[in-house]
């Protein structure tokens, strides 16, 4: 990179945005991604006389800037000055504009001066958050400085959603007050502006009532924890503790020093383990309970028939409402097993008293009365999908989890929705396909760029869509017992998280926002943040060019500071290895490598992919199997360009189904000899996903008559049912010559004995099929 000035050269740390060759215009790296970017040649020279001006009148905005005087003033001895009015240059000027949206702002930098323009404090504090994504990493660490560049641009942004939520779960694992004030700072530098606090379950009552002292005394302890996934083994170690109320006020004021509202959820009528625990009469046999060792859902729930179990909530909400400003009060409403209420006489005299059909009716009533309670307070509720069952209310908000499904469903019946699931914002989920080599988790499996594919208003047309208010990413920690180990699961996929919420869908691009997250990476690394580095490894994305009868291999992530080294002989790369600048065009064997750096030092994993060019390959491929949609191989094309699928099937190499054969042919263009084809397939039983139970060959030279050359059976003895990975199945072919080779994979009809799932359909998946 070649050098601007004297003063860039003495700039203690660079800006966080690579500097482009022979100009002083620099690429902006920030996260969440702005609405609109304009970059400009200069820079803005930051330093210890800099003052901040606020427009004369607007001293309650003065908050909002303190956040970015404190944050530079640790670089700087002291913090910046913040005046009331005022047109001094090297200043940054701050002026409200309520025609601006109350999140949307204006920020130019020029060689003079900064400008503000905002429509709020909250758009104010925003403004200055990406500032912050502005300035050198090292201020983050509040390294000494006497000065730091400051990119000019002109940047016009807001938010896409009002509600932009993360949700931590400190039932099942507890965390310090400084842990959940960290976690709230990691929400303000990606702009979310919603903490859902998850502070009761069965495992543990983490918040102080103090009308009701059992509650943190009995129901805040359980007595021990399971080990592993309810292996009915305990570590026979005491757990528990709770939040007071002047903690609670504290995390509260916290947040809301940094525009962010704490939404509390107190979980009923399910998931109720703590609360019966300290008062056995809230359930509907009257006990004993204990607070719940396991994970789980459990029968026990709040008695729906007792007037006291209303007056309990009732008397809780008053003073949780006490302690939280926030509009929304979150009530759970999810997995509320009904086998209690069936027993229950009291339940049952509640079903028949008020005209209820079933169960699933008195949940709703559950929900209603404490709603209508709520209300009459001056809030609103949230509930999880489930509360859709026996009907809601329209002034209800629909948290959808399972899916979207159920977020559609109410949004199409006129009430607000978050969108939440599971699929693409929980985070306790793998993020990683190799789990051994992971923290242990609850399970699934949810990349980074699955969360960042997350289309809100899919599904709803545009009057529909205007009631989806918001996302939200969720924490659950039964697998997670400290704070770190949040942090793992958060970060980067968060940031993933943030710019669904706040980027226009139209602008949302995934490899820009990989080159963007490797950069705010560096702010990670600042500020101590344990975060997962998949996403510092290099990846590579292919694109067959079936004409010039070559691949395009495209490798991510770069920027400043970051290169990326690749060698085509399978050696590992290092520094002095040919850098990566364009895509590689790819025309014969060979094994890549690649590696990122980072000043000369690796990061993340190594990209590795061997690419093996048969006499099929770049071939033509038709295709007469019905295919899972989202394993379609690129409609098949994928299956002779010489890159094998990895172990993901999620990558777009395979072609799966579960409910077909397999079957394709391959043009091969001429008559063509060959001894072999060989069909890679992919094993993963925990997956469902198995060997198929044949292969056959067949061939022609263009005529409608294919007979048979070659088949394979019995693969089940190639591969032992409880061992992953991916099989290259050979056919060897005695006289192989044709211009149609057809390929008929068999897959197997049902899962063997022995399986989890036995005897229901498993998918068989495909990849590069080659012949030799």
């Amino acid at each position: 990179m070649k050098r601007i000035s004297l003063l860039f050269l003495i700039v203690i740390c660079g800006v966080a945005f690579y500097a482009c060759e022979n100009t002083e215009v620099q690429q902006l790296n920030i996260v969440p991604r702005p609405v609109e970017v304009q970059v400009t040649k200069g820079h803005f020279l930051l330093t210890p006389q800099t003052v901040i001006q606020v427009e004369k009148g607007e001293e309650n905005i003065v908050p909002a800037c303190r956040f970015f005087a404190d944050y530079v003033g640790r670089s700087f001895g002291s913090p910046l000055k913040i005046e009331e009015g005022g047109t001094a240059r090297n200043a940054i000027h701050v002026a409200i504009d309520t025609t601006l949206g109350q999140e949307a702002y204006q920020l130019t930098v020029n060689k003079k001066k900064i400008d503000i323009l905002a429509g709020s404090g909250v758009a104010v504090f925003y403004a200055f958050q990406t500032l912050r994504q502005m300035t050198p990493v090292a201020m983050e660490k509040g390294e000494k400085m006497t000065v730091a560049e400051i990119q000019n641009a002109v940047i016009k942004d807001e938010p896409r959603f009002a509600y932009r939520g993360a949700m931590l779960d400190v039932g099942r694992h507890l965390f310090t007050v400084e842990d959940i004030k960290t976690f709230i700072d990691m929400l303000a530098l990606h702009k979310l502006n919603r903490f859902h606090w998850h502070l009761t379950d069965d495992q543990g009552w983490r918040i102080e009532i103090k009308k009701y002292p059992e509650l943190t005394k009995v129901g805040s302890m359980r007595k021990e924890t399971v080990i592993g996934r309810n292996s009915g083994k305990y570590d026979g170690q005491p757990y528990g503790g709770y939040y007071s109320q002047e903690e609670v006020k504290e995390i509260v004021k916290y947040a809301a020093d940094r525009y962010i509202t704490v939404i509390p959820e107190i979980e009923l009528p399910g998931h109720a383990g703590a609360a019966l625990a300290s008062y056995p009469w809230l359930g509907c046999t009257g006990g004993p309970y204990e607070v719940v060792k396991e994970w789980g859902v459990f029968e026990d729930v709040y008695c729906a028939g007792s007037e006291k179990t209303f007056q309990f909530f009732e008397d809780v909400f008053d003073e949780v409402i006490s302690l939280f400003p926030s509009e929304f009060i979150h009530v759970g409403g999810d997995e509320c097993p009904k086998e209690a209420w069936k027993k229950c006489p009291k339940c049952q005299r509640r079903i028949k008293k008020e005209n209820l059909k079933n169960e699933y009716e008195l949940q709703s009533y559950f929900v209603h009365r404490m709603e209508k309670y709520l209300n009459s307070k001056g809030r609103k509720i949230i509930g999880w999908d489930e509360i859709l069952e026996g009907g809601i209310s329209k002034t209800a908000t629909i948290m959808s989890w399972r899916g979207t499904r159920g977020g559609i469903e109410a949004a199409k019946q006129g009430n607000q929705v978050i969108m939440a699931p599971n699929t693409y914002v929980y985070l306790d989920y793998y993020q990683a396909l190799d789990r051994e080599k992971e923290p242990f988790a609850i399970g699934g499996y949810l990349p980074i760029e699955k969360v960042y594919s997350l289309e809100p208003t899919l599904g709803l047309n545009p009057e529909e869509s205007k009631m989806v208010i918001g996302v939200q990413a969720n924490t659950w920690t039964e697998y997670i017992k400290d704070f770190k180990h949040v942090q793992y699961m958060v970060l980067p996929r968060l940031a993933a998280l943030s710019e669904v919420a706040w980027t226009p869908a139209s602008e949302k691009d995934y490899a820009s926002f990989i080159n963007r997250i490797v950069a705010l990476s560096g702010r990670y690394d600042a500020l101590g943040y344990n975060y997962a580095k998949h996403i510092l490894s290099v990846i590579g994305t292919t694109k067959l060019n079936r004409e010039k009868k070559e691949l395009e291999l495209t490798l991510a992530p770069t920027g400043e500071k970051y290169e990326i080294h690749y060698t085509l002989d399978g050696n590992k790369p290092t520094p002095e290895s040919p850098l990566y600048k364009d895509k590689l065009k790819i025309r014969e064997n060979c094994s890549v490598k690649a590696l990122l750096f980072r000043e000369g030092e690796p990061l993340g994993k190594e990209y590795q992919k061997d690419f093996t060019f048969s006499k099929s390959a770049f071939k033509k491929v038709t295709l007469s199997s019905q295919l899972a949609l989202t394993y379609s191989a690129q409609g098949g094309m994928s299956l002779t360009d010489g890159v094998r699928g990895s172990e993901d099937f999620q990558d777009g190499n395979w072609l799966g189904t579960s409910i077909d054969d397999i079957v394709l042919v391959i043009d091969m263009e001429q008559p063509t000899t060959y001894t072999k084809v060989s069909v890679s397939c992919l094993n993963r039983p925990s997956d469902r996903i198995c060997l198929p139970e044949s292969i056959k060959v067949y061939q022609s030279n263009g005529d409608q008559y294919y007979f048979k050359v070659a088949e394979l059976k019995n693969i089940d003895s190639l591969k032992d049912m409880q061992t992953k990975g991916i099989k290259k199945l050979d056919i060897e072919v005695e006289k192989g010559e044709g211009r149609f080779i057809k390929v008929v994979v068999e897959r197997k009809k049902r899962l063997p004995e022995g399986h989890p799932a036995s005897g229901a359909a498993p998918y068989l998946f495909v990849d590069e099929v080659e012949v030799n």
